[in-house]
């Protein structure tokens, strides 16, 4: 029987060798030192000998004492002989013979290393696990796990699985209570009653009142704009968002939020008072500011494209329109000049140089020959409809779409009053301006007559003077309110964007400068953080050193140009590549890599799925929502189910199946309360941790090289999360899924983004943000994800940023020493860092990049924070001066080491390998992502992750093992034909149609290998 959350195989597997221990894993635990021998040494038979040193490892690896030492693996007991120099491990049969041998040598064993029993320990351990359940909501498994670790790390014998498993679940019920209880105890009992009306469908409605708040607004309208508004404003009058929860940990309190934002309220009202409502008051504390998080996304978007863009375009259309009227009578008056000039101009012979008088000497005969061409009528018609369809003289390119701009006042107007209103808006000094002028804009609003000194004329910038305070219509002494409106609107996204603006009331649009950490709080962190980025608190020294490091750089690669054939430059100075040669591909690699794929076994999608779970254990990173344990058979079966549903776009239609596992209503069930980006995410750390102790994707890389990247979706359906551009997206909006994969093909993590933006923006916070192993050092982009800035910010966070740079010719290198003669690279490199100017900002440096490292501030809010208008801030320019250095150190590595560029080269074609294969599975609905809200987008994206992820774990390991088939069968396998073999092969992998969710007996953990040479349809 299963112990409670525990499958049977799990506790089979508890302190027992479940399989047999890894070279690495024999080298750690199983290698005696001098005192273990002297130890062992003391033993008078070899089988007592080998016996003890059985049960002086094993216990250190496993935990506990093996009930019978003798069920050692051989390899193990093999391992041990080796090094006592025992001839034959089977000795060990002979160990324990005499009764109370092994039992007395474990005591000694228990005694002599210090390790405890249990029962000392319990209580610490309670107060432990009450802690780490109190303040993560780890799921039972994930809690049991860590507890058996805490037991080991601390030399405490493991007990029974049963008995510790009944101790995590009552730990963790306990937390939970006590979760629930203290959000129950803020709640007066007015709040009680208004929590549980929400739960309640009023009449005439289909869905209670939480159904309603919880969902977002979807369509880009005027309208959806004020009822967005009106739902935060709503949501705020609840009044729960002023209530204390700083007494729950964030992490706790967002979990319980995100149950009762997913959860139906069927199942929330059937829950005690406490849960209920505690789960209540979280959720309504995270819709407060998400409902605001909202409404400033919708803002954003309808200003970007339903107003700018649009007004810009129309406007365009309209100048087209206009456009052969404007050809026709600039001819005309272009023709009329030229007479002019013909006719007035001295005639100079060019044979002879003679000058010759003007061909006419009077106005009238001027003009004789200008009506000879082009009526004098015809003339002042061109006249005027140039002064008609073209802009004055003083105007600038954007006035057209302003002046059609004001004609759209009907979007805003339904929710200018409530956007002052709801939204707690403040601003930085340079963005107060905008900020007070935004709060006068609901009394400007319906009036005959606003003057000029009631408004902000210092915001009239460019065109908008002309037209807020000289429209045609305005009566001398009044402004165009509307125009102005407009002109504040378009200052207030700029604000919104850079953060000179920002929301109190939200968490995405708040302040990014009030998170930095700060005073008291920085300097306590200030330590930890300075040791772990490897940076000084003074930069003298470290500054000094990048100085010297740049500039032997430069000269030592300078030395190497006469013999470099794989660089140019042209008569500008300016730095050219070669392009890189396809590195040849060798018959053997050919041959090894047609055996390899003529090996793999045929499967359905779904069963690569079971069998992966079955050597994971990474379905049982699905948890409950509601935070109760599994009660489901064959839960495993119906997480198949709906990763294939989401992973590859189909639905549930394809997946339905007749055993209950399979069940629509099962289906629905699960997926609303196992299936969240948290259970996509640690099911992915169990994937990717799987991944890099297979053989053979550690000859592909060690998992410190990694790149980003993003691949766009098409987004059908209204949505605030999705974004136009018509390159990627035709005529419709879309997002971008930012992904990280490693140099052993597992994927990190990712992001979801709405439209195109710069990858720069995002590619620390994916950094910091993935899903599980190894922190890469080397992190390679293509050229949309770099920036001055970018390259400073990462240098500072200790990764080696490689980016592709496609315009590298239009790339300023930079020097330090002006005087310094770099060669060939002289004239390359024109720009100057200014280490005065980094050495002046260096503590908000390093308060900034701690802040990102911590994750007490987003890298998405700095970067913005750090730029406005294009422009960095003093304090962004003296992190983009860092990150100069670290630019031109990679150029010149470019340059000098074609093996490094081969190397970003390889890392970017393993991502482009993994977006086709995802496009592969990807497949239903023609590949677009039909989902309103960025929550679901990142769901069904972290479902294709784990899919993409279990896939190349499957093709891995299977193609380790056809590897290892190929050589003992003594086929030619070399080294660095391995190295180039993809795990993204997908031609044994069904993903259409119906499927298999039936997985195999697999006696010897594996399926049975294809015939290399079998034909293809056998």
């Amino acid at each position: 029987m299963a112990v409670e959350f525990l499958t049977d195989e799990q506790a089979a597997r508890y302190g027992s060798f479940y399989e047999v221990p890894s070279r690495a894993e024999l080298e750690r635990y199983f290698f005696l030192d001098d005192a273990d021998r002297e130890a062992v040494q003391a033993k008078r038979r070899s089988h007592n000998r080998l016996g003890f040193a059985v049960q002086l490892t094993s216990v250190r690896f496993l935990g506990r004492f093996m009930p019978d030492p003798r069920q050692v693996p051989v390899e193990v007991a093999a391992y041990l002989a080796e090094q006592l120099e025992i001839v034959d491990a089977s000795c060990l049969a002979l160990y324990g013979e005499r009764d109370g041998t092994a039992r007395m040598h474990a005591g000694e064993i228990q005694e002599a290393e210090g390790w405890r029993d249990f029962a000392e320990v319990r209580e610490e351990l309670v107060g432990w696990l009450d802690a780490r359940a109190w303040t993560t909501g780890d799921g039972p498994k994930a809690l049991f796990d860590a507890a058996a670790g805490w037991l080991r790390e601390g030399r405490v014998l493991l007990p029974g699985a049963s008995r510790l498993a009944r101790l995590v679940g009552s730990v963790r019920e306990a937390a939970n209570q006590r979760l629930w209880d203290t959000l129950y105890g803020l709640l007066s009992v007015g709040q009680r009653a208004v929590l549980d009306s929400l739960l309640t469908v009023a009449p005439g409605e289909r869905v209670s009142e939480l159904d309603r708040l919880r969902r977002g607004p979807v369509r880009i309208s005027g309208p959806q704009m004020k009822r967005a508004l009106e739902r935060a404003e709503e949501i705020a009058a609840l009044g729960m968002g002023a209530l204390d929860v700083s007494g729950v940990p964030p992490r706790r309190l967002a979990e319980l939020s995100r149950y009762g934002v997913d959860g139906k309220a069927s199942l929330l009202r059937r829950h005690g008072d406490a849960r209920r409502l505690a789960t209540l008051l979280a959720t309504t504390v995270y819709l407060t500011s998400r409902a605001v998080d909202d409404a400033l996304d919708l803002l954003e978007v309808l200003i970007a494209t339903k107003l700018l863009a649009r007004a810009e375009r129309e406007s365009a259309k309209e100048k087209l329109k206009t456009l052969p009227r404007v050809e026709r009578a600039s001819v005309k008056l272009a023709t009329a000049f030229q007479v002019v000039f013909d006719t007035t101009s001295e005639q100079v012979d060019t044979d002879t140089g003679e000058i010759a008088p003007p061909k006419v000497a009077s106005l009238e005969a001027m003009w004789a020959e200008i009506e000879r061409v082009v009526p004098r009528h015809e003339l002042v018609a061109a006249i005027a409809a140039l002064f008609e369809l073209t802009p004055p003289l003083d105007s600038d390119a954007d006035e057209a779409w302003r002046a059609m701009l004001v004609n759209r006042f009907g979007t805003v107007r339904p929710f200018l009053k409530l956007l002052v209103t709801v939204v707690d808006f403040d601003a930085t000094p340079e963005g107060l301006p905008v900020l007070n002028a935004l709060r006068s804009l609901p009394d400007l609003m319906g009036r005959k007559k606003v003057g000029p000194p009631e408004i902000d004329t210092g915001l009239l910038t460019g065109s908008w003077r002309r037209l807020v305070l000289s429209a045609p219509h305005l009566e001398a002494g009044t402004v165009d309110w509307k125009a102005y409106t407009f002109c504040v609107l378009e200052h207030l996204h700029r604000m919104l964007r850079r953060k000179d603006v920002f929301a109190r009331n939200s968490s995405r649009w708040g302040d990014p400068r009030a998170k930095l950490l700060a005073g008291e709080v920085w300097e306590q962190a200030k330590p930890t953080v300075l040791a772990s980025l490897n940076l000084p608190a003074e930069p003298g020294g470290h500054l000094t050193a990048r100085a010297a490091l740049l500039d032997g750089t430069y000269r030592e690669v300078a030395g190497r140009v006469p013999d470099n054939a794989q660089i140019v430059f042209d008569d500008d100075g300016r730095l050219h590549f070669a392009a890189l040669e396809p590195e040849p591909e060798p018959s053997s690699l050919l041959d090894l890599r047609a055996a390899v794929h003529a090996m793999l076994p045929r499967v359905d999608l779904p069963e690569v799925l079971l069998e992966v779970f079955s050597w994971t254990g990474a379905d049982q990173a699905f948890t409950s929502v509601t935070g109760g344990e599994a009660r489901l058979k064959d839960l495993h079966v119906t997480i198949a189910a709906l990763l294939v549903a989401h992973g590859c776009n189909v639905g549930y239609t394809p997946v339905l199946g007749g055993v209950d596992a399979l069940k629509y209503g099962r289906l629905s069930h699960v997926d609303q309360t196992y299936l969240r980006l948290a259970t996509y995410r640690a099911a992915n750390a169990a994937l990717i941790g799987y991944q890099a102790s297979v053989g053979l994707a550690r000859s592909w890389g060690g998992g410190l090289v990694a790149s980003v990247d993003g691949m766009r979706f098409v987004v059908p359906v209204p949505s605030v999360y999705a974004r136009p551009n018509p390159k990627y997206f035709g005529r419709r909006g879309g997002a971008t899924w930012l992904n990280m994969i490693n140099d052993q093909a597992a994927g990190l993590g990712g992001k979801i983004v709405a439209g195109t933006p710069r990858d720069s923006l995002y590619v620390l916070d994916v950094l910091y943000d993935r899903d599980g192993g190894k922190r890469p050092e080397m992190i390679v982009t293509d050229t949309a994800s770099y920036s001055d800035i970018v390259f400073g910010l990462l240098t500072l966070a200790g990764f080696a940023y490689a980016p592709q740079l496609a315009d590298l010719p239009d790339q300023k290198m930079w020097r330090i020493d002006r005087t310094a003669d770099y060669g060939a690279f002289q004239d390359a490199a024109r720009g100057r860092v200014d280490l005065v100017r980094i050495e002046r900002h260096w503590e908000d440096i390093l308060r900034v990049i701690g802040s990102i490292h911590t994750g007490a501030v987003r890298a998405y809010d700095v970067i913005r924070m750090l730029s406005r208008d294009g422009r960095p801030t003093p304090l962004g320019d003296a992190i983009a001066h860092y990150g100069r250095i670290a630019k031109t150190l990679h150029i010149l590595r470019l340059a000098d080491e074609p093996g490094y560029r081969r190397q970003i080269k390889v890392q970017a074609n393993l991502q482009e390998g993994r977006h086709a294969l995802a496009r592969k599975i990807f497949h239903g609905r023609s590949g677009q992502l039909y989902q309103r809200y960025q929550d679901g987008m990142e769901d069904q994206i972290g479902a294709l992750g784990l899919v993409l992820n279990a896939l190349v774990l499957f093709n891995t390991r299977y193609m380790d093992a056809a590897v290892t088939q190929l050589r003992t069968d003594g086929f030619e396998v070399r080294d660095e034909d391995v190295a180039r073999l993809s795990p993204f092969v997908r031609h044994h992998i069904n993903v259409l149609g119906r499927y298999s969710f039936q997985l195999p007996e697999l006696p010897g953990g594996l399926r049975p290998l294809r015939d290399k040479n079998a034909p293809d349809d056998e």
